[in-house]
């Protein structure tokens, strides 16, 4: 599972960077790196990271009570430290 949070998170960050770079410069990254397409443009390669992107998204979405109640700092974990 832990392979899968850390792919997941690995793939997320992939899409918001895309996305950041969409609209800060309108450049699309994975449309550039799988083919050298023009923006908007997409292949079987770009659909399938794209769709890879989503799922992941997704997939952490719904982990996220799971993660934020991993990630908190109890008292416990201080006194342990």
């Amino acid at each position: 599972m832990r392979k899968l949070n850390t792919l997941a998170a690995i793939l997320t960050i992939v899409g918001g960077l895309n996305w950041g770079l969409v609209g800060l410069f309108k450049f699309d990254l994975v449309a550039a790196v799988f083919g050298g397409m023009q923006f908007g443009e997409v292949n079987v390669a770009s659909r399938i990271v794209y769709t890879l992107v989503g799922l992941s998204a997704a997939y952490l979405a719904s982990q996220l009570r799971t993660l934020i109640s991993t990630s908190e700092t109890t008292p416990a974990n201080l006194v342990s430290s």
